[in-house]
């Protein structure tokens, strides 16, 4: 891992987006799809692997989480997922950002592949990082 003991602690904020592409009818039935409601579950799922991004990514600084949002939006191509997150440390949190999206995305396609073979998920990318003294 990089040393960040030397740096100062900062207060540090990113977001990022991912998006998954499906036909409008697989949209319109997202929140009752078979496995349940593919929204909400993709919103823990996004908290979730923020909270446990230094277990997934090698030499990944863990970091305390002060804040982490999922926020998800249907269209009618598919879903739209802005995510951030937010810390008081060393280093920044874009990896815990897009660890949310790329994670959420994956959740819903995993719960509405049984009805639309052709999902596609793309777009996962860094929007902002921000950091301001602590």
């Amino acid at each position: 891992m990089v040393d960040v003991g030397g740096k100062p602690v900062s207060r540090r904020r990113a977001r990022a987006r991912a998006e998954v592409r499906m036909r409008p009818e697989t949209a319109a039935r997202l929140r009752e799809l078979p496995k349940g409601d593919a929204l909400a579950t993709a919103q823990v799922a996004g908290i979730m692997a923020a909270k446990r991004t230094a277990e997934l990514i090698p030499l990944c600084h863990p970091l305390p989480l002060t804040s982490v949002d999922v926020v998800l939006a249907i269209g009618d191509g598919g879903v739209e997922i802005e995510t951030s997150a937010e810390t008081t440390a060393q280093t920044g949190v874009e990896m815990e950002a897009l660890t949310a999206a790329a994670v959420a995305a994956l959740t819903v396609y995993d719960m509405a592949k049984a009805i639309d073979s052709e999902l596609e998920i793309g777009g996962i990318r860094l929007l902002e990082k921000t950091k301001e003294p602590a």
